[in-house]
This record gives structure tokens, C-alpha cells and sequence, in this order.
């Protein structure tokens, strides 16, 4: 019985999980490639230290301290909104918005920016894929 009972929690987690689409993977691959070739001790992406990246607050380009979650919220599977511009943000948890981490044109995109915006320098391999290893668990 515990068997059987282990076996259904797994097997509802499995379905759960979310995963990167084929393109997203790749660019995965090549970011983890090119943080290894930065760091050799790098052994692969965190959700944990992208989470804790996520939420660390930072003096931003605007000279205002920020962090990811000043925009996006602490829960991904909310909406956000700009702190610039107060538009609304879609959710960016990929379990509820499903168009979100699909097209790497625009995730380049939105990293670029964003980690500039909190950061005020394009982020790391790593912490690109640290990030995006969170938020594809949410």
C-alpha cells in the first residue's frame, strides 16, 4: 500500500514538472557550455540559486534598490506590473502562462534587459541559467 501511494505522489509531481521545449533546451546546453567554459567549477544550474538571485535586491539602473520580485511579484503565478512604466505583466510561471521560457528570441530578450534593469550589467551564464531553472519550476 505505501508503495502504491508513493508511486501516485510521484507520478502526480512527474506531471507537475515542467520542462524547457526543444529550442530552450538547446540554449540551455549552450549556456551551460559557455559557463563552463567561464568557471570549471561549474557542475550545472540551481533553481535554488536562481531563486535566491531572483529575490536578492540590488541598487538598479535607476539608482533605486530592486529586485526581479519588485516587478514580478514573489509569486510567478501572479501578475506583475513595471515599477517604470506600471504596465501589467502575464505571469511568468510557466504552469500557468504557458507561452512563458518558449521562444528563446524573447527570453534572450527579456534576460538582457531585466538583469540590466536590476543589476545594471547583462547577467553570467549561469546566473542566466540559475534564473531560468527557477522559474521554470514554478
Amino acid at each position: 500500500m505505501k508503495k502504491l501511494l508513493l508511486m501516485v505522489g510521484l507520478s502526480i509531481l512527474a506531471l507537475q514538472a515542467q520542462e524547457f521545449n526543444a529550442p530552450m533546451q538547446t540554449y540551455m546546453q549552450a549556456l551551460s557550455l559557455e559557463a563552463k567554459n567561464t568557471d570549471s567549477t561549474f557542475n550545472g544550474f540551481d533553481a535554488k540559486r536562481g531563486e535566491t538571485l531572483f529575490q536578492s535586491k540590488h541598487m538598479g539602473k535607476k539608482g533605486v534598490e530592486i529586485s526581479c520580485t519588485t516587478c514580478h511579484t514573489i509569486n510567478l503565478k501572479n501578475n506583475g506590473q513595471n515599477v517604470n512604466t506600471n504596465k501589467s505583466i502575464l505571469p511568468l510561471a510557466p504552469s500557468v502562462n504557458t507561452g512563458r521560457l518558449s521562444d528563446v528570441k524573447e527570453v534572450e530578450k527579456w534576460l538582457r534587459r531585466n538583469f540590466n534593469d536590476v543589476l545594471n550589467r547583462e547577467g553570467t551564464a549561469r546566473e542566466k541559467g540559475d534564473v531560468l531553472s527557477y522559474i521554470i519550476t514554478q
